[in-house]
């Protein structure tokens, strides 16, 4: 079983096939980042369409069987996401409502200030807000995941305190390993582990010690070193994949409609495009190069498979479902 916990790339058919060339089984994919409640339901009627026309190698899933049941027939399983809460607006009822469409995980923040929480690039992180407890309450109890990728650490710690139901950082690293704004600290870490999430290791260079010189078995021995804090069994991929965007994309995901500026993040104007990929994972297909990297550093073949997938189906088996009722 291989998992991929976030990707967002420029959807097509020579991706869907990659997927399938590498083996993928199951993608966590973007599917809103800025946009509002039926902007988000019109790509996901995209998906419906993609779904119509490549039934024979991707298909929806709302469950972790659903999961399964793709991989047995040889196809991806695709679940869908929101980078920020933009799709529920200020109404707390449409989470009941998207997680019925098949959303199954949405961050409380991307990198601002949400009506939720505090994004990590705000200077001022006030922890979840009032709304914010009452809407990880509503997912909690409809079996929509929270996820913390790019929110800040008061917040994030809050929310793993708060929430009933484990919580994820889909696509980051830790903060030991490269000091990048949206890694993660030793204390989140453990944080996940206590309470059972899960932390999915990210491929995007601006996280990646040495950017996209990172070398495979630096990423690899990082990956070691965040099992020995956190265990085996919290720990999977996030590669946050932006396959084939154009650099305009960057300039969407950071800015949205919130300013007139270009926001660049991560350091400076000069990072306003996409990273070049390591040499080692270029695309969907080159998932092997980590497996055998992990190999190399010294993983049995059991570790590599819960950290290839078999972590995130047991995560998924366990939040996908509404809690019981009373």
């Amino acid at each position: 079983m291989l998992i991929d916990g976030l990707q967002y790339c420029n959807w097509s058919p020579k991706i869907f096939n990659q997927w399938r060339e590498g083996g993928v089984d199951c993608v966590h994919v973007t599917i809103a980042y800025h946009e509002m409640f039926r902007e988000t339901v019109a790509n996901m009627e995209q998906w419906n369409r993609w779904f119509e026309d490549y039934h024979d190698i991707i298909t929806l899933a709302y469950t972790a069987a659903d999961v399964e049941a793709a991989k047995a027939a040889g196809k991806t399983a695709v679940i869908f996401g929101f980078q920020n809460p933009s799709p529920i607006e200020d109404d707390i009822g449409l989470v009941e409502v998207l997680h019925r469409l098949g959303a199954r995980f949405m961050q409380l923040t991307y990198n601002n200030q949400s009506l939720l929480a505090t994004g990590c690039y705000e200077d001022d992180d006030t922890g979840l807000t009032r709304m914010g407890r009452e809407v990880v309450e509503e997912m909690n109890r409809v079996g929509m995941v929270v996820d913390m990728s790019h929110s800040a650490e008061r917040s994030t710690l809050e929310a793993a305190e708060f929430s009933s139901r484990p919580i994820v950082v889909s696509h980051a690293n830790p903060s030991f390993w490269h000091p990048a704004r949206r890694n993660k600290s030793d204390d989140i870490l453990k944080a996940l582990a206590e309470t059972g999430g899960m932390l999915g290791f990210s491929l995007y260079p601006h996280h990646l010690n040495q950017g996209s010189d990172c070398s495979l078995d630096d990423f690899c021995r990082m990956i070691a070193d965040t099992a020995d804090k956190m265990g085996i069994d919290h720990i999977g991929f996030g590669s946050d994949l932006c396959q084939d965007q154009p650099d305009s994309v960057v300039e969407w995901m950071r800015v949205g409609r919130w300013t007139k500026k270009i926001d660049y993040g991560e350091g400076s104007a000069s990072n306003a495009g996409f990273p070049d990929m390591p040499v080692w994972f270029q695309d969907n297909r080159h998932w092997q190069n980590i497996l055998d990297g992990l190999a190399k550093t010294g993983f049995s073949s059991h570790d590599i498979a819960k950290i290839a997938g078999l972590n995130w189906l047991e995560f998924f088996r366990r939040s996908f479902d509404p809690l019981p009722k009373d």
